[in-house]
């Protein structure tokens, strides 16, 4: 079994933003990321109803990651620590040598750069901080910007699921 070097949830920093724990502070954020159509239409997800099932959410989040069964992080803008969107490593293997990543950003700060700057880090700390030996990311086949974005940093197409397109970046092919 790999065991991973960290033993408990870290934030992540990079020029720009911070990747923190979620807070219930989030929650009309996380409401939006997890309610509005432009960005459930390219994620399997139950949409949130209400601020209490965000609310449900960010807990549930937050035993998972004192249990280290997920990374979950919420994006933030180094100025003002307002969450712009989230990005976990999760489902790990049961060997803990795989895990899947998933991305998610409000609608307004799609498209400006932020993946591209966070992205790098959270593979970083997957192959350096836990040593994982695979990253898979599946997303909708008609998510052509994040289709692009793995593309960019060395995700490989693996295979087609129904409406899904699954890629995977291995650590040997991976260049930090």
């Amino acid at each position: 079994m790999n065991e991973a070097k960290y033993y408990q949830f870290r934030e992540l920093t990079t020029e720009h933003y911070c990747l923190k724990q979620l807070s219930t502070d989030d929650v009309n954020e996380i409401f939006i990321l997890r309610s509005d159509k432009r960005v459930l239409e390219f994620l399997d997800l139950q949409k949130a109803e209400s601020t209490d099932d965000a609310l449900k959410f960010i807990n549930k989040i937050l035993n998972e990651n004192s249990k280290l069964d997920w990374f979950y992080w919420g994006i933030t803008e180094k100025e003002n620590q307002k969450l712009v969107g989230t990005i976990c490593l999760w489902n790990f293997s049961g060997d803990r040598v795989q895990a899947d990543i998933g991305f998610a950003l409000l609608p307004e700060f799609q498209g400006k750069g932020i993946m591209i700057e966070i992205l790098p880090k959270v593979l970083e700390f997957g192959f350096n901080e836990l040593n994982l030996n695979c990253i898979i990311g599946e997303t909708a086949a008609k998510n052509i910007k994040s289709i692009k974005l793995m593309e960019k940093f060395g995700f490989k197409y693996e295979k087609d699921l129904n409406e899904f397109t699954v890629y995977s970046l291995e650590k040997n092919r991976y260049c930090n």
